[in-house]
């Protein structure tokens, strides 16, 4: 006979070990190894009767897949045109983004419809969630309310209520009776994950789920719970700012690269139709150390405008400070202005930023970041209504990127008549100019970034300024 061994599973991630083990291999946490007893592997299978007969691939309706918008545009764009019946959605973010204020906007526009929807609250009471409703206009005569944390009496409400659609805020407070593991933890997780799944391709009913995140942002609990579910959105932003992000990581129904852009207002969350607005400044005046770039989130062109200020350093070295962009990209481009453009920095501190809260990880931003180091270090500037686009290599050089097109027509759309790009695109817009520059020191004396004693009077940047 098969011995019965003890295994140790982390309560964390759920990865298993022969012998215990003080850290885990897996998720690096400390002290989650407890016994755990494994069931016997099943030799063999029952043959049970399958669900229905098995049809051509062309016989399949497309109406089972049909989506139904949920009233909030910016969520449908990236749901992929709304909420598939029995799909169930997964919004993780960190506390105090704003998850629960935007499930419950959606809940009410959903109920407000006419469709009876269920908001299962296991975190808050009832009159916290009732208290928000009425701040935020979130009320429905079709939107019902209940406080639970057992699984076995939010089955129960559902059973009883027959709604279509079910919220629940959030799956890592919720408990099953009889099951080990403490709340939140690996084992319950699961449970509650798969009855609700169940439940939801059974009855065909929209399930959304709100989920934690851990100390790096990614989704709290085991890994299984993102593969049990069929939509994972990410919903970002920086709590003393009002912009919001919900990306997709994972859309079994629509494109897993959308981009919904909400922000956060005293009357609740607020869909932002054309968020370039937020990402730039309203100066009439164009000041030294500005430049503006489109980026690309997933695949929605945005505004960004990056700040640069200058400054002699006293210090033997000076300091690097950066928000909103990779501070080792931004090294990077002070290397290559330092020693490829002839822009002096070693004896100068460097601050670099976003404006509106926007974090630009787009190789796409590196020549507007060059661009308002520049001009910052030579308290000079340039034509203000131009778009920068381009990837800075090491050597100097600019390299194209992706979707230039789409952030051209972008740039266009929002009066912008002058863009620098890298060589080679051959793109041609009509009312726009479009000026290839190779590197970055042509991209620099181009626009004039030098000091007088140290500016080329050949140069070309006084027919681009006048152009």
């Amino acid at each position: 006979m098969a011995k019965n061994t003890t295994a140790h599973r982390c309560s964390e991630c759920g990865w298993t070990s022969a012998r215990w083990v003080g850290r885990c291999t897996q998720c690096q946490s400390w002290g989650s190894m407890a016994p755990h007893t494994p069931t016997a592997d099943v030799a063999g299978a029952v043959r049970g009767n399958p669900t229905g007969p098995a049809r051509p691939i062309r016989d399949v309706p497309l109406a089972e897949a049909a989506s139904v918008a949920t009233g909030v545009a910016e969520l449908d764009r990236v749901l992929g045109q709304g909420l598939v019946a029995g799909a169930v959605v997964l919004l993780a973010g960190e506390p105090g983004v704003g998850k629960s204020t935007l499930l419950l906007d959606v809940a009410s526009r959903w109920a407000a419809s006419g469709r009876r929807t269920l908001y299962v609250s296991a975190e808050e009471s009832a009159a916290q969630v009732r208290l928000r409703a009425g701040r935020i206009g979130a009320l429905a005569d079709e939107l019902y309310l209940a406080a639970e944390t057992d699984l076995g009496a939010i089955l129960a409400h559902i059973e009883q209520s027959a709604p279509e659609l079910l919220v629940l805020d959030s799956v890592q407070a919720v408990t099953v009776s009889g099951s080990d593991g403490v709340t939140g933890g690996v084992a319950q997780v699961r449970e509650v994950t798969n009855a609700l799944v169940r439940v939801a391709k059974r009855r065909r009913l929209p399930v959304l789920l709100v989920g934690h995140v851990t100390k790096d942002g990614t989704v709290a609990g085991p890994r299984l719970l993102e593969h049990l579910v069929d939509v994972v959105l990410s919903f970002e932003g920086d709590r003393h700012s009002g912009l919001r992000l919900v990306r997709a990581s994972k859309n079994r129904f629509g494109p897993a690269d959308e981009v919904g852009c909400f922000e956060m207002t005293e009357d609740g969350i607020r869909e932002v139709a054309d968020p370039s607005r937020l990402f730039a400044s309203t100066r009439a005046e164009p000041v030294p150390g500005t430049a503006l770039t489109v980026t690309l989130e997933g695949r929605r062109p945005l505004l960004g405008e990056v700040q640069a200020l200058v400054a002699v350093s006293a210090a033997q070295t000076p300091r690097r400070v950066t928000h909103g962009l990779d501070s080792g990209r931004v090294s990077v481009i002070l290397a290559v202005l330092e020693r490829k453009a002839r822009v002096r920095l070693h004896n100068k501190e460097a601050y670099v930023s976003t404006v509106g809260g926007a974090r630009l990880v787009d190789p796409a931003a590196d020549l507007a970041v060059a661009l308002a180091v520049a001009s910052a270090a030579a308290e000079l500037t340039f034509h203000r209504p131009l778009i920068s686009l381009g990837e800075v290599g090491l050597s100097g050089e600019l390299r194209r990127v992706a979707g230039l097109d789409r952030r051209l027509a972008e740039a266009k759309r929002l009066g912008f008549t002058l863009a620098l790009v890298p060589p080679g695109t051959g793109l041609q817009l009509p009312g726009m100019r479009i000026v290839e520059v190779a590197t970055v020191e042509a991209a620099v004396d181009l626009l004039g970034l030098r000091p007088p004693k140290r500016r080329n009077p050949d140069g070309p940047h006084l027919r681009l300024a006048e152009g």
